[in-house]
């Protein structure tokens, strides 16, 4: 008798589901068309693309709701869809819980009331007492722990016209793979501007007064960004505003002030005192993220080429004058360059002919839009908002902020602005920064925080070069040798 059949062997396993590859995060686009494509990463290390342009999302995300409504879960939300995967949302929210905790403000930017309709949105409680800080704080960590994990390292290049040097600084010290070397025009910034960057004793920051103005910075740092040897031979990086990382950590404090002023979701408008256009143009994009914004007042000063603009349609730029908001003592503003291309449809080509017509012969034509509405103050006309909003409201201003509030009253009195809708006003500065202007306007000097104490009696140390390339190409280098 035969043997029976052995069984069938069993059915082997099925093969395991291969795994779901990462969800793509958004990638980034040269304002001017010509640059590769990006991911966060690279764009926060990049800064300026390599065609000249400003890095812009590929699209821009709907707002999604918070976990919660502390400032630092509004933050999160806005800010993960632009950053994931490439920052993974536990670690940016670590990151934003970090960053805050240096604020000496439990609710990070608050709202303080004027009157009806009429609020100010303190940004100032950071280290360096300016809006710069709510930014910078966070870009810092990130930009930190980006080199971190691939090993790398980076020297930071700023131009300042005042606060952003400052907070750059603040952002940088002690971390071991950043440098920085902040660019700031000789005698144009206020005294205590100036002692917040020069003081500071840390082997990796660097401070350079530059004879000329803030553009002449500006145009600079972009200089040292377009010799591509030199910018891959010092491994340069950026903190200034053309690195799209300062314009997102700048979204999160429209929605939390919307929601503040506006719970039931009603339309708002802000007014930024506006230099380089990088503040105003983060509450343009949280619009266009779907917050309720109506408005977006420009405030300026006597270098009023934004508020030209939105007259006319005109970019002209005009000789740079000393003012005292020195924060705004700009004509070319960089991030005026991102809206323009929205505004044309997102054409890089055609925003990089309008870029070169202006820087070429100083004037072209630019799109606008009307969301934007804009007014112009003085010096004196500053001192008197100062004094008005002291009088009227017990509420010390700095100039800038004086001009935000200024240009909010203007046009709600014109009639340009509904003046049922409520109106917040940035405060980008605390008042103890610009003393002189404060004492002028109301006879009493502004309390001096506790992070003032002993700047006068600190030794400043800087460089003071010419608006020369080679000689800032010089520095750059010594400072990134001193650092090996």
């Amino acid at each position: 008798m035969a043997p029976p059949d052995p069984p069938d062997p069993p059915d082997p396993p099925e093969p395991p589901e291969p795994p779901e590859p990462p969800e793509p995060g958004l990638r980034y686009l040269s304002t001017r068309g010509a640059a590769p494509r990006l991911s966060f990463g690279d764009v926060l290390l990049e800064g300026l693309a390599r065609d000249g342009g400003l890095y812009v999302p590929e699209s821009v995300p709907r707002l999604t709701a918070a976990a919660g409504s502390a400032y630092a879960r509004v933050a999160e939300a806005a800010i993960a869809p632009y950053v994931t995967p490439d920052v993974a949302r536990r670690d940016l929210a670590r990151a934003i819980d970090e960053a805050y905790a240096s604020f000496d403000h439990p609710d990070v930017c608050p709202i303080v009331r004027l009157e009806d309709g009429l609020y100010v949105q303190e940004l100032f409680h950071g280290p360096t007492l300016a809006f710069k800080d709510v930014a910078l704080q966070l870009v810092g960590r990130l930009m930190d722990a980006e080199l971190e994990r691939r090993d790398d390292r980076r020297t930071i290049v700023v131009a300042t016209s005042g606060d952003t040097g400052s907070a750059a600084i603040a952002a940088c010290v002690g971390r071991d793979r950043l440098d920085i070397v902040v660019l700031h025009p000789a005698g144009r910034t206020s005294d205590v501007q100036r002692r917040q960057m020069t003081t500071v004793d840390a082997p990796n920051v660097h401070n350079v007064a530059v004879e000329g103005t803030f553009d002449d910075c500006q145009d600079l740092v972009k200089a040292l960004f377009a010799d591509e040897e030199f910018r891959d031979e010092q491994r340069l990086g950026a903190m200034n505003s053309i690195n799209w990382g300062r314009v997102v950590a700048q979204i999160p404090y429209y929605v939390s002030a919307a929601r503040e002023v506006a719970p039931a979701g009603e339309a708002v408008a802000f007014a930024v005192p506006s230099g380089n256009f990088g503040n105003v143009l983060a509450g343009w994009y949280a619009r266009a993220m779907g917050l309720a914004v109506r408005r977006l007042v420009i405030g300026s000063n006597r270098n009023d080429i934004l508020a030209r603009w939105v007259s006319t349609g005109a970019l002209v730029a005009e000789d740079v004058v000393p003012t005292l908001s020195p924060s705004m003592d700009i004509q070319v503003s960089s991030n005026h360059e991102r809206l323009v291309f929205e505004l044309l449809g997102r054409d890089g080509g055609r925003t990089a002919d309008l870029m070169a017509r202006f820087r070429g012969l100083g004037s072209a034509e630019a799109p606008r839009s009307d969301v934007f509405l804009a007014a112009r103050l003085d010096d004196d006309e500053t001192l008197a908002e100062i004094r008005l909003a002291h009088e009227r409201w017990g509420y010390l201003a700095d100039p800038h902020t004086a001009i935000g509030i200024g240009a909010a009253r203007r046009l709600r009195e014109s009639g340009s602005l509904d003046p049922d809708v409520s109106v917040v006003c940035l405060a980008t500065a605390h008042p103890a920064k610009f003393p002189d202007a404060v004492r002028r306007a109301t006879g009493i000097s502004p309390p001096r925080p506790e992070r003032l104490d002993e700047l006068f009696d600190r030794p400043e140390r800087y460089d003071v070069v010419p608006a020369d390339l080679r000689a800032v190409q010089d520095r750059v280098r010594s400072a990134a040798a001193a650092a090996r």
